[in-house]
């Protein structure tokens, strides 16, 4: 039996190592413009050697894109842990967590939501428009419709002008302080109870 202390660092996994890097980069482009942000940086906020962010994202461009991508698309799982119960009850839970992943990393959020950065290119636009759709298909996916029905493309066209409010309402919160996240909250999830209780079902009689 021995007294000595646990050592205070462990060798990281390959994966729990590319989401450290992953981390601190993000951390680093939401604080500095992209220009200011270098791949030495980076591996120093990291603890790793520079190569080892080439070996796992490429150049930093890359790394930046991946950045943006993940900032943006709504994972399954925001669709998974919702409750089951009415709309107004899951929209409720599935704004407070949108709300909650936005607190968590606001100036890489705000960062990839206006990517000025690296300039606004077809590479950019496309995948902010990936990222869109996905994330519609996800809302979609959370109130029991499918992508693949036949006015899927209307329903995610509708979801998508949803985002461009959601992104909107981010804006006035977390940058102009002209709303609260209360406030916020009541307005997204009023608006998304509405759009798929209202307008949706028009929509589809249509």
């Amino acid at each position: 039996m021995t007294t000595e202390p646990a050592p205070r660092w462990r060798r990281l996994e390959p994966d729990e190592r590319k989401e450290q890097i992953f981390a601190c980069a993000a951390r680093l482009f939401g604080d500095r413009p992209y220009s200011e942000v270098s791949t030495s940086d980076i591996a120093a906020e990291a603890g790793v050697a520079r190569g080892l962010i080439n070996h796992y994202f490429g150049t930093k461009r890359e790394l930046y894109l991946e950045i943006i991508r993940r900032a943006l698309t709504v994972p399954r799982l925001a669709v998974e842990i919702l409750p089951e119960g009415p709309l107004e009850l899951r929209a409720d839970v599935a704004i407070d967590w949108f709300l909650d992943m936005v607190t968590s990393q606001e100036k890489m959020w705000l960062a990839a939501i206006a990517p000025e950065g690296i300039g606004r290119d077809l590479e950019v636009e496309r995948i902010l428009e990936e990222a869109d759709r996905e994330s519609a298909d996800r809302v979609l996916e959370a109130v029991g419709l499918s992508r693949e029905s036949e006015h899927g493309p209307e329903l995610n066209a509708l979801v998508r002008a949803f985002g461009g409010m959601v992104k909107a309402a981010g804006r006035e919160w977390l940058v102009r302080g002209s709303l609260d996240r209360a406030q916020v909250h009541t307005l997204l999830s009023k608006s998304l109870v509405t759009l798929v209780g209202d307008v949706f079902p028009e929509i589809q009689r249509g």
